[in-house]
């Protein structure tokens, strides 16, 4: 993670065991986190029936500021700029 004074992004990812999707999605957003200064969440929701009932035909689904930002597949060069976007603006409003 890079180390700034901004408020990290948050990267949520609900997913379940067994999901390859899921294995793809995480490994895509762990190496392209790495660059911004990021909180990585791994939800599963298989512990509790609400989230499971919601997403269980979505997974994976990634949620960045907690806005739904990728189902099914996670886009490695959409994500970055996503995540370029949201660091830029933070940089000009502070």
């Amino acid at each position: 993670m890079k180390q700034t004074n901004e408020t990290p992004i948050t990267l949520e990812i609900f997913s379940k065991t067994d999901c390859s999707l899921c294995d793809i999605a995480k490994e895509i957003v762990d190496q392209t986190s790495k660059d911004f200064n990021c909180n990585v969440v791994l939800i599963d929701i298989e512990s509790n029936p609400q989230l499971y009932e919601e997403y269980c035909e979505k997974i994976p689904v990634v949620k960045i500021n907690g806005e739904q930002a990728f189902v099914y597949k996670v886009h490695p060069i959409t994500l970055r700029k996503k995540l370029e976007q949201i660091s830029s603006q933070r940089r000009q409003e502070s």
